[in-house]
């Protein structure tokens, strides 16, 4: 199955944010399936466009990129679950490793993405384990120290 994960969804909610990874995408072997403004939607894509990976945004509404993370692992285990997201916070990479195969920051995204992507692609299919429960106390704690505005003021 190496080399043939190359179908992508893209989940967040702001459309400069979804339009910068198409950017940084563009002119690489990979195909971006579809995009989606939050959680809910992410899932609703999942569904319908069986992305081999999804790159997930953490902080959006309706349902944030973890809890739609832990849902999409469920409905689709097969899919590679990258968090994309402004906050470099060490709970949040704590509490996200259970649901997905990366982390990458946006202030990294430049330099990190592709990469990442390509090594995604090209590994062998693996048996992540789906975490049965998100551990909300550490999850709430950190969801609570990244909350706010990001720069510019606009919560990323």
């Amino acid at each position: 199955m190496g080399g043939e994960l190359r179908r992508i969804l893209i989940v967040d909610d702001h459309l400069i944010a979804r339009t910068a990874i198409r950017c940084l995408l563009d002119g690489n072997p990979f195909d971006i399936c579809g995009e989606a403004r939050d959680g809910k939607e992410a899932i609703e894509k999942v569904i319908e466009l069986k992305p081999d990976i999804v790159l997930l945004d953490i902080n959006m509404p309706v349902m944030d990129g973890i809890r739609a993370a832990h849902e999409i692992r469920l409905i689709s285990p097969e899919a590679k679950i990258i968090f994309l997201t402004i906050h470099n916070v060490p709970a949040f990479r704590d509490a996200t490793q259970s649901l997905s195969h990366a982390f990458v920051t946006k202030h990294e995204a430049a330099a990190e993405l592709i990469p990442v992507l390509n090594r995604l692609a090209e590994a062998p299919p693996n048996h992540t384990k789906i975490a049965g429960e998100i551990p909300s106390r550490a999850l709430r704690q950190s969801a609570d120290e990244v909350k706010g505005p990001g720069p510019g003021g606009v919560l990323i």
